[in-house]
């Protein structure tokens, strides 16, 4: 059992590190004040590979398991969450779908532009009447000519404004429930296919959440990602992955948090003395560290599992329920070390507190995580358990 990254993976973090530092830390505030999506980031990212991590290289892909891939995500996020949102969205949300689930023409069409950064990919589950409850999807596809006519919408999508390829579901027998939801591919510029209104968010301002409409949308069957009725089963399997980047998000978010209120609290002197050397602020930057250790194993043990191929059901619900809440707990604390600074613009802690509140909502709730972790470890409590009780 390793608990080390390899010399492969330290130079993949160190890497993406100095990127970050260099390309993304000097615009931070600006593109979180302005909300700008910065769109001229995406060609240096792809040059490294981070558009298509965990594809293989004959998909155009950097051809790197979920053990790097959440080590980039951590590293994007430690400075800017909004990075590492897209990152993840794009990678093991859009382009997986059609990785996991579509046809090797779909995978030469479509996954091989977006793996080599050329496209930026957009993934559709969520409705204003479907959230927590995915299965009450309202966007239907109806046959017509040989293919489907989409009519609904989608809520929160992350590049639904400038991603050129978008995976949504939609309901194609309203009689089966959610074995009756499947899968479509939609391009940018489809009749009918549009984004609509963006959202003003409290945090990762700088990753574009809009809306998209259906309104008499023909989408050809060629397009259509499995068989009819598996759409609400794959989404769920992509979501068992997606869960690993959401915790490397908040890991990310709550390291760079802590790190901030680490220097400040050697900077900042009171009563004579640096605030580090005070039982109180020394307590706080011991729990903080602990806790953000705590989750970056539950992080990587759901990578490492995923890499080995085992489902991750479980594991990657546990990564993500423990790391979204200690996430939003360190950066609080962050802002209290920081005092009446930590409140303002001019510090850190309050942007990275901001971001991380989104990891404990996007890609199933708090609540929600708990409802599958329980749902796992009770389907596997052991036949003899009440007999053993009762001894």
């Amino acid at each position: 059992m390793e608990f080390e990254l390899n010399e492969e993976q330290q130079q993949i973090r160190a890497s993406v590190r100095e990127f970050a530092e260099a390309e993304i830390a000097p615009h931070v505030l600006e593109w979180d004040e302005t909300q700008h999506f910065p769109v001229e980031l995406l060609p240096k990212l792809a040059e490294l590979g981070l558009m298509g991590v965990i594809f293989p290289e004959e998909y155009g892909g950097a051809g790197m398991g979920y053990i790097e891939y959440a080590t980039i995500i951590e590293e994007l996020s430690r400075v800017d969450g909004s990075v590492g949102i897209s990152i993840a969205a794009h990678n093991s949300l859009c382009s997986n779908h059609i990785y996991m689930f579509g046809t090797e023409e779909q995978k030469r069409k479509y996954l091989v532009p977006l793996a080599q950064g050329e496209h930026l990919g957009a993934w559709g589950l969520t409705e204003a009447n479907a959230g927590s409850d995915a299965s009450g999807t309202r966007t239907t596809a109806v046959r017509q000519n040989g293919g489907w006519l989409v009519n609904g919408s989608k809520n929160f999508i992350t590049h639904a404004i400038h991603g050129d390829t978008c995976v949504a579901v939609a309901v194609t027998d309203r009689a089966k429930g959610n074995k009756g939801i499947t899968t479509f591919i939609f391009e940018k510029g489809m009749k009918g296919f549009a984004p609509a209104k963006k959202e003003n968010k409290l945090g990762l301002r700088a990753s574009e959440t809009a809306s998209v409409v259906f309104e008499d949308c023909y989408v050809a069957d060629e397009n259509r990602l499995g068989e009819e009725g598996e759409g609400f089963l794959q989404a769920m399997q992509i979501l068992d992955g997606g869960r690993i980047s959401i915790a490397a998000l908040a890991v990310g978010i709550a390291q760079g948090a802590y790190e901030s209120a680490l220097r400040y609290s050697k900077e900042r002197v009171q009563f004579g003395k640096p605030i580090s050397e005070f039982q109180a602020i020394q307590f706080k930057l011991a729990d903080m560290a602990t806790q953000i250790e705590a989750a970056r194993l539950l992080m990587y043990r759901a990578a490492y599992l995923k890499d080995q191929g085992k489902r991750v059901t479980k594991e990657s619900a546990m990564a993500k329920l423990y790391a979204s809440e200690m996430s939003v707990k360190v950066c609080e604390e962050a802002i209290q070390i920081h005092g009446g600074y930590g409140y303002t613009k001019d510090y850190p802690p309050e942007k990275y507190w901001r971001d991380s509140k989104l990891c404990t909502i996007g890609e199933g709730t708090s609540e929600i995580q708990r409802m599958v972790i329980a749902k796992q470890i009770l389907k596997n409590v052991p036949d003899n358990y009440s007999k053993i009780s009762d001894k």
